[in-house]
């Protein structure tokens, strides 16, 4: 909708696309709720968002080009009998600092035909002279990609449910193409990464979707996934002894691992099991370090390691009751979607923001990028928002108001501690870090705290993962800033890849582009007790959890707020079945109707939705 046309009275606007204004977007409109969703940017989910190559190079340049002093436009004329103005930040300028790109591949574009032959040497095609032949090779190479067996489709979602909690111990994990190996590697260059470019996908954020998580069980009952495709993770992976290894976490991995013995398997079985139900062995190690429980069950080193950083995913010092709880959450997410408790959305996490816009758009919802909120119109004696003033002037009539902590100025936030940066560095790579039988892997990596550095969890995406280009790893790296992230990561990134000339003899990764930035840390920002009006709420972006636990109940909390008598992002009816005004049922789809409460009945009885 253009902006003039904009209506002048609204139930709720809402200002910021990220994750959590959006599913407040969705589940407001959903209930019947006139929304109108702004942005000032020209992309959608903020810094939840998902760039291609070439957006994500455009993105740090204007993030670098100094931002210009605000103007304060006074709009007092707006103003009715008891109303003031509370203007808003125009820029966001703290959210994301300190970014450094590099480029450790050729500037220079080589032979096209050599360049092809490179991009398809992972999907089996042979080199063709022919410009053509090539085209059509990696045309029919997408293709193959996109009908993946491990995709797990919006249906399949539901479908699912009925799966056993953990796979036979014959399972193992699927594969999408055959992993080549070669003699000599095959360089791709920046103009090769710049010409593919929209081919990429790469996050501003690294997280996860645990499968009994809340954002999954949030799709599934809005009916938001029909929107969205999704792929399995399919390793979990640590690194060790300076070696990267596989971690058995589900009963298949643990009986097909060689590198456990039959006593660690044995142990390991027994632990797992143990786990899932609270003893009084257990309690009494409450309040003490995990390690020291994990210690004192003589499990050895590398059962310690494995449980402490891939499974609980905890530091050494995190107290027991704690470390227990993120073990039988990894272990009730194993089985229900694959071997590991990991879901990630193809094209990026970028699609999970749009997919709730989509749902709010359906249900009436109004959108505009590039249009923003210059300021708020407050009624001094209630001290609620009534209006607020839009990038051009407007005066728009609203009951509810939302927006993302970026723009509010700071000497109104509440923090609830000091404000904390996340260290992320997006890697795009040649190789994995652990090649095995399938060059189609998906694999969450944690590298534990060495001689006092923080933990850095790792997420390696494949080409069928709709975020990089065949040839090519898209690699996320994260932990908690202690300096720059630069300072933080890099020394990770010499460990575990290649940054100079490669070397044939040298296994590890070559890095050809990396990107390195801090971004701050949603936790630090408090969910109350700021300096607003009462109808005025705020949104934190991202925090550093791999999971999006906080982000969907902070949003389930802000929709109580506003509206404490409807029901948060109830099911979405199918098309098929709406009724529209005027439009008489017809007899077939009355009969339809009236047998499917039945059927879904007996679909559910298996496992019903907790």
């Amino acid at each position: 909708m253009a902006a003039e046309d904009l209506p002048s009275e609204f139930d709720v606007v809402i200002l910021g696309t990220g994750l959590t204004e959006s599913v407040v977007a969705a589940a407001c409109s959903r209930v019947g709720q006139r929304v109108l969703h702004l942005d000032r940017r020209s992309f959608y989910a903020a810094n939840w968002a998902s760039f291609t190559f070439n957006g994500l190079l455009t993105w740090v340049q204007e993030h670098n080009n100094e931002s210009q002093p605000e103007m304060v436009n006074d709009f007092s004329d707006l103003l009715e009998n008891g109303e003031e103005l509370m203007h808003l930040s125009k820029s966001d300028s703290t959210s994301i600092t300190n970014l450094q790109a590099f480029c450790y591949t050729s500037e220079e574009e080589e032979d096209e035909a050599q360049c092809n032959d490179a991009l398809n040497t992972t999907v089996g095609k042979e080199k063709s002279a022919d410009e053509e032949a090539l085209k059509e090779s990696a045309d029919s190479a997408v293709c193959a990609e996109s009908q993946d067996e491990e995709h797990v489709a919006p249906e399949d979602l539901q479908s699912c449910l009925g799966q056993s909690e953990e796979p036979e111990e014959d399972q193992t994990h699927p594969s999408v193409a055959s992993f080549q190996s070669e003699p000599t590697r095959k360089k791709i260059s920046f103009a090769q990464l710049v010409k593919e470019g929209r081919r990429f996908n790469i996050d501003l954020v690294s997280k996860l979707m645990f499968s009994r998580g809340s954002l999954v069980e949030l799709l599934i009952k809005s009916n938001v996934s029909r929107y969205a495709e999704f792929k399995n993770v399919t390793r979990i992976l640590t690194y060790h002894h300076g070696n990267v290894e596989q971690v058995p976490c589900s009963r298949a991995d643990v009986f097909a691992s060689r590198q456990l013995s039959v006593v660690e398997k044995r142990k390991l079985m027994r632990f797992l099991t143990s786990c899932m139900e609270e003893t009084e062995e257990q309690q009494a190690y409450y309040s003490r370090p995990y390690l020291e429980f994990l210690n004192d069950q003589h499990l050895g080193d590398n059962l310690q390691h494995f449980l402490l950083h891939s499974i609980a995913m905890v530091s050494p010092d995190t107290p027991t009751e704690e470390g227990l709880a993120s073990t039988r959450h990894f272990l009730r997410c194993l089985g229900r979607y694959g071997n590991t408790p990991f879901l990630f959305p193809v094209y990026g996490l970028g699609e999970i923001p749009q997919c709730f816009c989509r749902m709010c758009a359906v249900f009436g919802g109004v959108y505009c990028l590039r249009h923003s909120v210059q300021c708020l119109i407050v009624d001094k004696d209630t001290n609620r928002c009534k209006a607020v003033v839009d990038s051009r002037g407007q005066r728009i009539n609203c009951s509810h108001f939302l927006m993302e902590d970026g723009y509010l100025d700071g000497d109104r936030k509440k923090m609830d501690t000091p404000l904390r940066f996340l260290s992320r560095a997006v890697l795009i790579t040649d190789s994995s870090v652990l090649p095995g039988e399938s060059d189609q892997q998906v694999s969450m990596v944690t590298v534990p705290s060495i001689d006092g550095s923080p933990t850095v969890r790792m997420v390696e995406l494949c080409s069928s993962t709709m975020t990089c280009i065949p040839g090519t790893y898209l690699v996320h790296l994260t932990c908690q800033s202690v300096g720059s992230s630069h300072d933080d990561l890099s020394p990770v990134v010499s460990r575990m890849f290649q940054t100079t000339k490669p070397d044939n003899q040298d296994q590890r990764p070559s890095v050809l582009w990396c990107l390195y930035f801090n971004m701050a840390d949603g936790t630090a920002l408090e969910v109350e007790g700021h300096d607003l009006p009462s109808n005025v709420y705020v949104c934190s972006g991202p925090d550093g959890n791999l999971g999006f636990e906080r982000t969907i109940k902070l949003a389930e909390l802000i929709f109580q707020k506003m509206l404490p008598e409807e029901e948060f992002c109830p099911p979405a009816p199918n098309p098929e079945d709406i009724i529209y005004d005027g439009e008489p049922p017809s007899s077939t789809g009355g009969e339809e109707k009236q047998e499917e409460p039945a059927d879904q009945e007996e679909q559910q009885e298996p496992e019903p939705l907790n």
